[in-house]
């Protein structure tokens, strides 16, 4: 297989990542010390049968650890094809998920409304309790609870969500309103928002709660037959990727989905952040392309960025995740002209079936990749996959297509579809390095995915960055981040105090509980406590990790520093939240790639015209470059997953095995 594979020691039980792609489900598999690497089309109407065939392709003997990437969860809050949801809360309160926290869709389009709640007004339900902080100020009403029980049952109803106020404090009423729901209604699905996300801000708490339910039933139903699928395959154990960036057992994902809701993209931001560790790097922008979109992200001082609030698909999800910004920019998305004559480039994909026009496989529509296969970076005949083989006459025909209403050849049409494609994603990076107070220019850009290197070089010119590193296993690097990922468990409380009134005695009694949580889960894991710090009177806050009690305050002011440009060390900090990050290791040992594509020799096997925006030149063509050998552009390097294009005044070489180092040189 194309890449090797050392570890410090070599486990008997096979670790497989497998991610679920918009075109292509990939696999990637630490075997004897060898990456093995498979890819096939992905099959939409049920992801689990795109799982089964890419393990199928790859022919691994058992027994193995399916480690899973997987866009389930995603899907259904995007096309609302979720369970019929229904919501108890307090009375007085049904209609806290629609009101949110009152703010405009558009601040200037008072046209543009919101999203639709995923629970309509007669599914909301109310029971006469009332709890404030201090505790029960009234008792929770037994006959309330038995006609919303009744009135549940009456309303087939296949999810329930129970969000009482203050439950995240005293969740005891919460929990008698739960159990006489289960008494009822068997075996339907209840989320519990003191056991979801037991933290204080109400509407966050309520959306992230309603969102599990929503979810529950579709992530169940998928879960379960992917295990039925892949275990006559040889697949012991599963893993599923959370947005958090760590995994969790097939149990505790079906028991939390809205903590999976960025599960396809979390496992090519580890990845990227494993290979920017071979190669000593820690300030990197990362650039995942696929077919169907591109995520982007920043990996700060050798830190992944994360967000404690995300909105997916206009819910607010209130859960751990990667700081993943995602644009509908991909080699699928679809080249057409607006009604006002712009070429344009997106938002809808062809998706994988049929694919790009170069796949022939039907309506021949025209996308990103039909536009780099007709310029030359993609060679015509590549193969993608085993079943995918490119066509440039195709890709041609589809290009001239859309251009002949406009009067412009296939060519034009190609080259400034790649120019648009480039913008946004320089405007995608600019969302999560400038507005977020980093400066690119300081950064590496780090490309993958199928498409990544064909525009990375591109995207760097534009934002003043040096630097592109390219991982050869790029085309799969989301599937090998999923092998190489940790078990992870989260576990989180609110704890409102100042700093100046903060005791170690008492924070590490907060802290042990939290520890304690995760254990249960996650038994001989690694913990890290951090706190949730804001300046009094600040309506969001920071997290920071621990250190000594007395020096919370300094890490913070550094911190707020460093994401928002001031700080105020005279104004008085106040802790909110606690939280518990607890990691165990799936695999032992540093995994390295290596840089060859086969065992044959590598480097440079011919040329071929690749046309550029001032014209068309011969570009050297490498399939693996050999340690010490330096890449001058204009070049094409491919491989069996991705291809990089060095443009006229980069140049390349290895910086690790089996990572490629991009270099602007000096003009």
């Amino acid at each position: 297989m194309p890449w090797h594979v050392r570890t410090d020691s070599v486990r008997a039980v096979t670790v497989v990542g497998v991610d679920v792609g918009g075109t292509f489900t990939d696999l990637a598999a630490i075997v004897d010390g060898r990456l093995v690497v498979a890819k096939v089309p992905s099959t939409p109407g049920d992801q689990s049968e795109g799982v089964a065939d890419v393990l199928h392709a790859a022919a691994l003997t058992g027994p193995l650890m399916l480690a899973h990437g997987m866009t389930v969860a995603t899907n259904a809050l995007l096309e609302r094809r979720g369970a019929r949801t229904a919501i108890v809360t307090t009375e007085g309160f049904a209609d806290l998920i629609e009101i949110a926290r009152q703010d405009r869709a558009s601040v200037y389009d008072l046209s543009r409304r919101r999203p639709e709640p995923l629970v309509p007004r007669p599914l909301r339900f109310e029971v006469r309790e009332r709890v404030s902080a201090g505790g029960v100020v009234t008792p929770l009403d037994e006959a309330s609870v038995a006609r919303v029980v009744a009135a549940l049952a009456e309303a087939d109803v296949e999810a329930v969500a129970v969000c009482l106020l203050f439950a995240f404090a005293h969740p005891e009423h919460e929990r008698r309103v739960g159990a006489a729901i289960r008494v009822a209604l068997g075996e339907v699905p209840i989320s519990l928002s003191s056991d979801v996300l037991p933290e204080f801000r109400e509407y966050e708490r309520f959306s992230t709660t309603v969102a599990d339910a929503f979810l529950s039933p579709e992530t169940g139903r998928y879960l379960a037959r992917l295990a039925a699928r892949v275990q006559p395959l040889g697949v012991d154990a599963i893993q599923v990727m959370q947005s958090s960036g760590g995994v969790c057992s097939i149990t505790s994902a079906a028991d939390r989905p809205a903590a999976l809701v960025l599960s396809g993209p979390a496992g090519g931001l580890v990845g990227a952040h494993h290979v920017a560790t071979l190669v000593d790097c820690s300030d990197v922008l990362t650039l995942d392309i696929g077919c169907t979109s591109a995520d982007v992200a920043a990996i700060a001082d050798g830190r992944v960025l994360t967000a404690s609030n995300r909105r997916v698909a206009g819910v607010d999800i209130a859960l751990p995740a990667l700081d993943i910004h995602t644009i509908s920019s991909g080699g699928g998305s679809m080249i057409w002209f607006d009604d006002g004559g712009a070429l344009r480039v997106g938002p809808r994909s062809v998706g994988a079936d049929p694919g790009p026009a170069c796949y022939g496989r039907g309506r021949g529509l025209a996308a990103v990749t039909d536009a780099n296969l007709l310029l030359g970076r993609l060679a015509d005949g590549a193969r993608l996959g085993r079943s995918v083989v490119l066509s440039r006459a195709a890709a041609e025909a589809a290009l001239l297509a859309v251009g002949r209403p406009a009067g412009m050849t296939a060519i034009e049409v190609a080259l400034g579809a790649i120019a648009v494609m480039d913008a946004a994603l320089a405007q995608a990076l600019r969302e999560v390095s400038v507005v977020r107070g980093l400066d690119p220019r300081r950064f590496a850009l780090l490309a993958f995915g199928g498409a990544g290197g064909l525009h990375a070089a591109a995207v760097a010119d534009d934002l003043g960055m040096g630097k592109v590193i390219v991982p050869v296993a790029g085309g799969v690097l989301s599937a090998l981040g999923l092998a190489v990922s940790d078990l992870r468990v989260d576990a989180s409380a609110s704890y409102r105090v100042g700093l100046d009134a903060l005791s170690a005695d008492s924070l590490d009694a907060v802290f042990a509980a939290l520890e304690a949580k995760a254990a249960q889960e996650l038994p001989g894991a690694a913990t890290t406590r951090r706190l949730d710090l804001r300046y009094r009177g600040q309506s969001f806050e920071l997290t920071v990790e621990v250190g000594a009690v007395h020096d919370l305050a300094r890490r913070f002011h550094v911190e707020h520093e460093r994401r928002f440009g001031h700080a105020d060390p005279d104004q008085p900090v106040e802790v909110v939240c606690a939280r518990v990050e607890a990691r165990r290791p799936t695999t032992t040992g540093a995994v390295s790639l290596d840089s060859a594509e086969h065992d044959e020799a590598r480097g440079r096997v011919g040329q071929r015209p690749v046309r550029w925006v001032h014209g068309s030149v011969d570009a050297d063509i490498w399939r693996g470059v050999p340690d010490g050998e330096t890449v001058v552009g204009p070049a094409i390097l491919e491989d069996s997953t991705c291809t990089t294009v060095v443009p006229a005044g980069w140049c390349g070489r290895l910086g690790a095995p089996g990572v490629m180092v991009l270099e602007r040189q000096p003009s």
